[in-house]
């Protein structure tokens, strides 16, 4: 009985010995697979924690996010066209301080930046947001600036033309020596592009906020150039003001009565470009109480389409929005692009508007550099011209109406 005790006792304690084993292996593997996990970001605005004073909390932007430990910040840029790499991650060191081991030369970041190389206008509307014009020492063209302070700087010959892509000088830029260069992300504009500048020291960030899916996304990469120039208190109630405003007048056009339908844009060199369902153009359109008829196709980019696909949509259309082609200031020229426009029903009933109301004599669109960061005035304009009944005061800032 004793030896059937034991051999009973040996039985369980090899079963517990293998349950416990199995149980080991359970969480060790649970852990691996959490380690392999992305760190969780807020997807909510209703559910992200609110920013302390000196740091921001990325609620909207889909392109980045921000991190904050010790004596610096770490970004991660998160490409949406690099092939093998799919994040890039910078570490932003207040000055004076040891960077953290680990990161090699080019994705080290010292703030706050003094100096910078802007490659996009928008990224003229992120500086001249924060009131950083004086960071700004180059420009990938001079011409296409509507900021009168940047403006005021190139004149007095503080800010150097860059290039672009493949004209980009990049001599010139190693011997300005700027704290950073700000590209523009593009399919053809990936960061290997940019090898010389980083072997000589120069950091280069890749801004890809023109894919984001909303506007307050895009507008929300403010807050990566505020942390760039440990401006966070800034952004923090600037940003507060801009998406608090945007999201009344949101609210404000669900009231409308009707949802009057829309398209965008012209043909060009055989295609009209289109916004798809995931550009923050359609989101705009739908924000301001219209229909929009390709709001559910999705793609990478804008839609590619034909003349004869757009036409029969175009007839029946109650609005003809974002006309922004060179040359074309009024009905009469648009008519010398195509004289099938005329059939339009936005055309004849005269209810067509281009975003250029704020082209400088340099010809440059304020829309794409200021608009970008004040989307709450931009859904304001288009609401102003969908449901005129909703905003009797409102005088439009950055569209204008084509006679």
């Amino acid at each position: 009985m004793f030896a059937k005790n034991r051999f009973h006792q040996g039985r369980r304690t090899r079963l517990s010995r293998l349950l416990l084993c199995c149980s080991l292996l359970v969480c060790l593997a649970g852990l691996s697979v959490f380690a392999q996990q992305p760190a969780a970001r807020s997807k909510s605005p209703a559910t992200a924690k609110k920013p302390t004073s000196n740091q921001v909390v990325v609620r909207y932007a889909r392109g980045f996010t921000i991190q904050y430990i010790g004596n610096y910040k770490l970004v991660s840029i998160i490409s949406p066209f690099e092939k093998k790499i799919d994040t890039i991650r910078y570490v932003l060191v207040q000055r004076g301080t040891p960077a953290p081991k680990g990161y090699a030369p080019s994705q080290i970041i010292q703030i706050p930046l003094r100096q910078m190389v802007l490659m996009s206008s928008m990224h003229v509307g992120l500086a001249g947001f924060l009131g950083a014009e004086e960071q700004i020492v180059g420009l990938g063209n001079l011409k296409y600036v509507s900021s009168p302070k940047v403006i005021q700087r190139i004149d007095a010959g503080k800010v150097q033309e860059m290039g672009h892509d493949q004209t980009l000088n990049e001599e010139q830029l190693v011997t300005l020596q700027p704290d950073l260069l700000m590209a523009m992300g593009s399919p053809t504009a990936q960061i290997n592009r940019y090898q010389m500048i980083r072997n000589a020291g120069i950091p280069v960030l890749i801004n890809s906020e023109w894919v984001e899916i909303t506007p307050l996304g895009r507008a929300e990469w403010v807050k990566l150039m505020a942390a760039l120039l440990n401006k966070e208190t800034l952004v923090n109630q600037k940003f507060a003001q801009v998406e608090r405003e945007y999201n009344r007048l949101a609210v404000l056009a669900r009231t409308a009565a009707s949802k009057p339908s829309i398209i965008s844009g012209m043909n060009t060199k055989d295609a009209w470009f289109v916004p798809d369902g995931d550009s923050y153009t359609t989101r705009f359109f739908l924000d301001a109480g219209g229909s929009y008829p390709w709001a559910n196709r999705r793609t990478t980019g804008s839609l590619p389409l034909n003349f004869e696909a757009v036409y029969p949509v175009a007839l029946k259309a109650d609005y003809w929005l974002n006309i922004g082609m060179n040359g074309v200031g009024s009905r009469k020229d648009v008519l010398a692009k195509d004289s099938r426009y005329a059939d339009f029903r936005a055309f004849r009933s005269g209810q067509v508007y281009s975003y250029g109301k704020r082209v400088n004599t340099r010809g440059a669109n304020d829309f794409w550099e200021s608009g970008a960061v004040n989307p709450h005035l931009v859904l304001a304009d288009l609401i102003k011209i969908l449901h005129p009944e909703l905003l009797p005061k409102h005088q439009l800032v950055y569209y204008k109406q084509l006679n």
